[in-house]
């Protein structure tokens, strides 16, 4: 049996709002995959994603799934 989970990170908005995009936050993935890997979690898939923001604005997220063997 196997246990996922699953981490959503985005671009800041006032990057996206003053200078029309935005670049994905590298340091705050890289933790978050580090502080995961040190828990026994491997990185499944990741997947980037576009939302739009107010009106005219669009703000990219990484999703990242997690997974690893459950202890039963």
């Amino acid at each position: 049996m196997k246990q996922y989970k699953v981490e959503i990170i985005k671009e800041g908005v006032l990057g996206t709002l003053f200078f029309g995009s935005s670049k994905l936050p590298l340091k705050k993935m890289e933790q978050v995959m580090n502080d995961y890997g040190k828990n026994g979690w491997d990185v499944s898939f990741q997947i980037i994603e576009k939302h739009r923001l107010f009106l005219f604005w669009q703000r990219e997220a990484i999703i990242i799934t997690f997974v690893k063997d459950s202890e039963l």
